[in-house]
């Protein structure tokens, strides 16, 4: 690549967009600091700013780790997982001596840059989806963490503290400003060089970075060991501000860190920002926060506050790039009258049944023609490939249990609970297994989930009237929560995994300001018949999961609905010219999944008895594992339900093998996280 194409690329990705972009972030940031000075006294002065630069400085860190991500058009879920787990190693291995602590600074920079290449090795060199990668990694992370220290605790010299977050170079000169100038200095350092080109030129667009010259993979590789280092910085950094280690402390980050990152005006897809932009909306965003401390309002606000200002800066960030603001309204209000009409004329032959059902793998026997066993394999054999693993993974899981456990463990009892505990995600399956289909993923299902139980068992505190109604209630809520979703989706063109996660801190906050933090109440009576009695050594509950795999097989594969869903994720526009409802298909399955996840939190209540905030967090990577493990392609258009039910199982089979040894729970997390690496690392090429 020589300097004149270096040149080029320079011209065309600077851009008046971007500079704009930094400009309403830095302009926003200034609106919040006077604002914030006006309600809070000494906000502008020394011990004003050094607090809030010593709590922004992780922050800032980790989002520009992200920025980059961006740049380079991918997403990443494991960078607060990646904090916490510098934050631990450092707070375990670091000594009083000058030595250790300057060793323990560059190991937690390490650790960030390995995680990163981690993740940029299976991105770029096995070309999987960012999304799937670094939820899985993340998992994987927090799993680790949780066996590292399961408790908080460790140890931080005041010393190492002090060197980050108290005075430096000059007295009364905050140390935690002078860090943050420094990355923002070698930012811009970075950014000069051909490596800094070559991430905005990828972000840009691959193909015409290749045809400049530039190797797509390696660029995507260090980047994100580059984001790792800035995930490590900001480990680091929130050590010496905590001066303690928790496993968990980087898990709420997360919502922030994208904010920040969209806030500061990089652009979701790659190609424009930069970390300047993002330190400021930083900044802006701790700034809300002591804003809504000084109101005295209540800390349950917190979670919706970050999801709607996550959402409105994704909104506001596509205003004005294409088109003036007015013209972005005008689109959205013809995107939501055109929801119930859009669609294309038919271009081919036959009827559009006919046109679907070639995107549907599996056939009826009916339709082959001389019903023969080898035809039969022939026709399917493909999916056959993808759902077989599942199933013989299972097998593998049993004969491990009966190594480890005993015979004794397959009894009735065990297989009852076996069925049991695989209904919730089974039923989570279906919803998470048409938004995988279609190419998408649904990231509210944890505390969608725990609503439907809070509301439920707060409601009918253990007797069956209230249950008349609450549990359709819970139901209808749950499909409307679906529906913002998709709607949000389709009308404002955001992507899945950003409207996903905010609907989940919306519906976390909503779960805490409705319990007051305290959940109360208990299931119905009702419910707790269909898990508590026996019919022939199974519970109904157990029972039911006939029911449910035959109405997902019909809804998924025997339906026009799942027809469409199938055409939808094999190609977008083709099916659009044959003649499907894109959008209205797009908003249906997740409308499906939010509907699935309430189910899942009634059920999962009634087994239970009682509900809990955080109910619904150990089923987040397990409904998305199930639907993976089980066959179905990340990228979409290729499934079967029956793949995902075999997943189901598997995944349960694998708890209760690691809940009937010494294996520490916590390594769920890491087997779950490595199988739906494996999975879709065995599917690359189909997916790539």
């Amino acid at each position: 690549m020589n300097d004149s194409s270096l040149s080029i690329l320079k011209s065309q990705l600077g851009g008046i967009d971007q500079h704009r972009r930094l400009l309403v972030a830095i302009g926003v940031f200034v609106v919040m600091l006077v604002f914030l000075s006006i309600v809070s006294e000494g906000s502008l002065s020394y011990f004003g700013i050094n607090i809030l630069s010593t709590n922004t400085g992780a922050l800032v860190f980790a989002a520009m780790g992200q920025t980059i991500v961006f740049l380079l058009g991918g997403f990443d879920l494991s960078a607060g997982a990646t904090l916490s787990l510098v934050n631990i190693i450092v707070a375990q291995n670091t000594g009083d001596s000058t030595l250790s602590q300057v060793l323990m600074v560059f190991v937690g920079i390490g650790v960030g840059a390995a995680v990163g290449a981690f993740n940029g090795f299976f991105i770029a060199f096995m070309r999987l989806q960012p999304v799937v990668v670094t939820l899985a990694s993340m998992f994987i992370i927090l799993g680790l963490n949780l066996l590292l220290m399961p408790n908080p605790g460790g140890y931080i010299p005041n010393e190492f503290s002090y060197f980050f977050t108290g005075d430096l170079i000059v007295d009364g000169f905050p140390a935690a400003l002078v860090w943050i100038l420094l990355a923002l200095v070698i930012w811009a350092l970075i950014k000069r060089t051909r490596f800094g080109t070559a991430i905005y030129a990828v972000g840009s667009s691959e193909e015409a970075a290749h045809a400049n010259g530039i190797s797509v993979a390696r660029t995507k590789f260090f980047g994100y060991m580059l984001s790792g280092c800035f995930y490590g910085c900001g480990g680091v950094f929130l050590s010496a501000q905590t001066m303690s280690g928790d496993a968990l402390v980087g898990r709420e980050m997360l919502l922030l860190i994208f904010a920040a990152t969209i806030l500061g005006g990089t652009r979701i897809g790659g190609g424009q920002g930069g970390c300047l932009g993002t330190a400021f909306a930083a900044f802006t965003l701790t700034m809300i926060s002591n804003v809504l401390l000084t109101m005295n309002v209540s800390s349950h606000y917190t979670s919706i506050v970050e999801a709607v200002i996550l959402i409105l800066a994704v909104i506001f960030a596509s205003i004005g790039r294409d088109a003036p603001i007015a013209d972005y309204f005008r689109l959205a209000r013809l995107q939501i009258t055109g929801l119930a009409t859009r669609s294309l004329p038919a271009f081919h032959p036959g009827t559009r049944r006919d046109r679907l059902r070639s995107s549907w793998t599996i056939r009826p026997d009916n339709e082959l023609t001389g019903s023969t066993l080898h035809q039969w394999f022939t026709r399917n054999g493909e999916t056959l490939r993808l759902v077989t693993p599942a199933w013989a993974l299972l097998v593998v899981v049993y004969i491990l249990i009966l190594v480890f456990i005993g015979p004794s463990t397959f009894s009735t009892q065990y297989f009852n609970s076996l069925l049991t505990l695989a209904l919730f995600l089974s039923i989570l399956a279906i919803g998470q297994g048409a938004v995988v289909l279609t190419g998408g993923l649904d990231l509210s299902v944890p505390n969608t989930l725990a609503f439907a139980g809070l509301f439920l068992a707060a409601v009918s505190n253990g007797a069956n009237g209230p249950a008349y109604w609450a549990i359709p209630a819970v139901l209808g809520f749950g499909l409307l929560v679906g529906l913002a979703n998709g709607l949000g989706i389709v009308i404002f063109g955001m992507p899945a995994i950003v409207v996903t996660l905010a609907t989940n801190g919306i519906m976390q906050g909503i779960g805490l300001l409705y319990t007051g933090g305290i959940p109360t109440g208990r299931s119905p009576a009702a419910l707790q018949w269909l898990f508590n009695e026996r019919f022939l050594g199974f519970a109904p509950a157990s029972w039911s999961m006939l029911l449910i795999v035959a109405a997902a097989v019909f809804l998924l594969h025997k339906t026009s609905f799942g027809r469409r869903i199938f055409a939808v994720g094999n190609s977008q526009r083709a099916a659009q010219l044959s003649g499907v409802r894109v959008d209205r298909t797009i908003v249906g399955v997740y409308a499906l999944s939010g509907f699935c996840s309430a189910l899942a939190g009634v059920l999962m209540t009634g087994f239970s008895s009682i509900s809990f905030l955080r109910m619904g967090e150990p089923y987040l990577l397990p409904s998305i594992a199930v639907v993976l493990v089980g066959g179905t392609l990340a990228t979409g258009g290729r499934g079967i339900y029956l793949g995902m039910f075999g997943g189901a199982l598997l995944l349960t089979a694998v708890n209760t093998l690691v809940v009937g040894t010494d294996v520490p729970v916590a390594l769920r997390d890491v087997v779950f996280g490595a199988v739906i690496l494996g999975a879709v690392l065995s599917l690359r090429e189909k997916s790539a």
